[in-house]
């Protein structure tokens, strides 16, 4: 295949951040027409968008009985899929109780805790200018927290929507780590992501019904929403992304994924009119540098 003109590869990586800024928005409109925010509501709506992502890979799944990967690599993926079940899970949860801006700020630090976790567990090297960018993140949650807790948060618990969001960045940093190992025993991206998708929407299904929260009888928009988020964050915006990186250096492609947060911003103070208080946005706009110097200093190992 031929390299493309920088300008489409501009263009994609625009589609793919609007695509998963995009995601926040469905979720709020999905539990504006529930007519509730709940745990249950928001594990059933996870699981619906990954089990509908699971089902567009079937075509896939015939490939998985011809596979011969290394031993551990089929589940190493199916643990991902646990991983990313639990992202979902909490940070779906998440947006019922804090801002758009803030939830999506917190989540997109993955890249720090992927380098920080990879360094605590598995003896990867850290440079210093990582490590900076993790201190600069640090201070700009911290600010997030503060303004959350004494100003007039878009949100009725925001501390626990914050931190909501924060363990979904921590599971997506293990569903990461792991999917990065269980491509490298020898599993292709279609194989991996069918089994990681397909295990998490196993774990998530039986949830809902913990919290007595039922399947069907929802509008049918709430399960539309589930299926716009499918098929933009997931297929359109994970797609864009995975195109991007064969033609441009990582570090690019993470750093474009940076601007999620503004997108999911901006979208949602055009349909909710949500403005956080300035010091969750000043907080915001340091947690992203840290996070951008982090991934400069990984050269682009992060999302």
């Amino acid at each position: 295949m031929n390299r493309p003109r920088p300008g489409l590869v501009v263009l994609v990586l625009t589609v793919g951040v609007a695509a998963v800024s995009a995601a926040a928005i469905f979720i709020r409109f999905a539990f504006a027409c529930a007519g509730e925010a709940t745990p249950g509501l928001a594990l059933l709506l996870a699981a619906v968008r990954l089990g509908l992502a699971a089902l567009f890979l079937a075509p896939t799944w015939p490939g998985l009985l011809r596979a011969r990967p290394q031993p551990g690599a089929f589940a190493l993926a199916a643990l991902a899929g646990l991983f990313l079940a639990a992202h979902f899970g909490t940070w779906v949860a998440s947006l019922a109780y804090t801002s758009v801006a803030a939830s999506v700020t917190i989540v997109t630090t993955n890249p720090i805790w992927v380098a920080l976790f990879g360094w605590l567990w598995l003896g990867e090297q850290v440079s210093r200018l990582t490590l900076a960018g993790i201190l600069v993140a640090t201070a700009g949650g911290a600010l997030i927290g503060l303004g959350d807790a004494t100003g007039a948060a878009a949100g009725p618990a925001p501390l626990l929507g914050d931190a909501l969001a924060l363990a979904g960045a921590w599971t997506v940093s293990g569903y990461f780590l792991l999917g990065r190992e269980a491509q490298r025993r020898g599993l292709s991206i279609g194989q991996y992501v069918a089994v990681a998708y397909a295990a998490a929407a196993l774990a998530l299904l039986p949830l809902p019904a913990l919290f007595g929260t039922p399947y069907t009888g929802w509008p049918p928009a709430f399960y539309g929403y589930a299926l716009a988020m499918a098929l933009t964050s997931q297929l359109i915006g994970h797609t864009s992304f995975n195109w991007a990186v064969r033609w441009v250096p990582p570090v690019l492609v993470t750093l474009a994924i940076l601007f999620e947060p503004l997108g999911s911003g901006l979208l949602a103070y055009a349909f909710f009119g949500e403005t956080p208080p300035p010091l969750v946005f000043a907080g915001a706009g340091v947690l992203l540098a840290g996070v951008g110097l982090a991934v400069l200093g990984r050269g682009g190992a992060g999302r």
